[in-house]
């Protein structure tokens, strides 16, 4: 019996060691593969990162081709994790391939520009890819030209400006306002990558839409009413079309111009010293004669401009003036007074239709006039209904440009402490952004009082008044310049 069972248990054992034996080397070995996904989502294994991403770039030709670039890259959300499995079920790169190539563009190395701006408080900001960095410098560059001048802009920078003796302008300094930044990026392919700064400063001058309209001249045209009617500024004309180099250009009937309303995407901002001789406005003297008629205005003695030579810091923001500031003025030839004897001592508050009132002292410079343009505070495209004077200083007189009655003095959210005067003749007249107003609702004015003084309340850049003149009804504006 004893024999039996241990002869059994060596049989036992035997067969148990020839099994477990054999089910050990029957284990598979764990394999080395690599998942693949698309922002988090699965899209199956591959058995090497290298063969994908050398797939990627293998079948990359077209992209190659378009940008002039050696390599083209994986999507941003593509990740490619190792993974050790038992599981032997892998998809061939060419598979997955196709399955990126569906979800997601490609990417190239480049650089990725990013624009900061504030707009009605609003800070919004934009991204701009170039494939390298000097692209970027140098469409900036072009805009600088465009709206500084490359010559002013080459004297300014290699610093031989001409001393100023005793007229003329020196820049002090050319900047971008905007915040900018960059870093270097994958990019996608589908998005708009500039290559040259050509293509890249047209798109920061003009925006998305640069495609215009042709105008061709008629006789009689000139750079203002050609801009005016096409809803363009005068400068905006001469940027657009370089043949012109000047507002003050002349045009010739036949000649083709191409209008195209600006769109700048970035700020470029000039701070000069100008010294220039400036034309003071004579004033108009009115005496009453109770001998005379009233309404029978005669003219005693004919008015004649001075001549100041006048000193400003002014800053100009993409070629628009959007301050100035007073540095000194020097009288080179006083101006005559215009003397109207008018038929009574009693003030009329009937204005005269024929003869205006100048709003501002001397020295005076026209800052924005009655033209379409991008608004510098809202960047909306209208219609200036006005003139901006400026360069008077903060604090400098405001008159009445004719006589009537105060129809409105107070606060407006864009125009600030402002005035309206009724001249009783079909006219009316608007002061706006005072620092302080000096008149009061229904109070009677003649041509030349001081109803405020130059401030920037409301939405203004800069220190200035801005000056409208209303015919037929209240807001129908015309443009202030025709009445002089």
């Amino acid at each position: 019996m004893r024999k039996f069972s241990f002869g059994l248990m060596i049989s036992i054992t035997i067969a148990l060691v020839c099994v477990l034996g054999f089910s050990y080397r029957s284990v598979p070995e764990p394999n080395s593969y690599y998942a693949v996904y698309l922002n988090d989502k699965s899209l199956g294994t591959v058995k090497s990162k290298e063969e994908l991403e050398n797939y990627i770039d293998e079948n990359g030709a077209y992209y190659k081709n378009k940008f002039d670039v050696d390599k083209v890259y994986s999507p941003k959300g593509l990740q490619i994790r190792k993974l050790t499995t038992y599981d032997g079920k892998v998809s061939s790169v060419s598979e997955i391939y196709k399955k990126i190539a569906k979800a997601e563009p490609f990417t190239i190395k480049g650089y990725e520009f990013t624009i900061k701006k504030t707009a009605d408080d609003k800070i919004t900001t934009q991204s701009v890819y170039v494939l390298n960095k000097k692209t970027f410098k140098d469409a900036v560059l072009v805009l600088i030209n465009t709206y500084v001048g490359k010559d002013a802009y080459d004297a300014y920078i290699k610093d031989n400006q001409l001393e100023i003796e005793t007229t003329g302008e020196n820049i002090e300094d050319v900047y971008v306002s905007e915040d900018i930044t960059f870093k270097k990026t994958n990019i996608p392919v589908d998005e708009t990558i500039y290559m040259d700064d050509t293509q890249l400063a047209n798109y920061l001058l003009y925006g998305e839409k640069q495609t215009g309209r042709e105008y061709i001249v008629k006789a009689g045209d000139t750079i203002e009413n050609v801009a005016f009617n096409n809803k363009v500024s005068p400068e905006e004309l001469v940027i657009s079309n370089q043949e012109l180099t000047s507002t003050t250009n002349l045009l010739y009937p036949g000649q083709k111009l191409r209008i195209v309303e600006t769109n700048p995407q970035i700020s470029i901002v000039e701070e000069s010293y100008l010294v220039e001789d400036i034309e003071s406005q004579f004033t108009t003297e009115e005496r009453y004669d109770e001998n005379v008629v009233i309404g029978q205005d005669k003219v005693i003695q004919n008015g004649e401009n001075g001549l100041e030579r006048v000193a400003q810091r002014v800053r100009k923001v993409n070629g628009v003036i959007n301050y100035v500031n007073p540095e000194g003025k020097t009288e080179l030839k006083a101006p005559i007074s215009k003397i109207i004897v008018k038929g009574t001592k009693y003030i009329p508050d009937v204005g005269s239709t024929t003869s205006w009132g100048w709003p501002t002292d001397s020295g005076w410079r026209l800052s924005s006039g009655y033209v379409w343009r991008t608004n510098p505070v809202s960047g909306r495209r209208e219609l200036h209904g006005g003139l901006d004077i400026s360069g008077t200083g903060y604090g400098s007189n405001i008159y009445a440009t004719n006589n009537g009655r105060v129809k409105e003095a107070g606060y407006h959210y864009s125009y600030g402490n402002h005035v309206i005067i009724d001249h009783n003749n079909g006219y009316l007249t608007l002061y706006a952004h005072m620092s302080k107003i000096n008149v009061k609702v229904g109070q009677v004015v003649a041509r030349g009082d001081v109803i405020g003084y130059v401030g920037m309340t409301g939405v203004a850049t800069g220190p200035h008044v801005h000056y409208e003149i209303w015919k037929g009804c209240d807001y129908c504006r015309i443009n202030p310049m025709s009445m002089y």
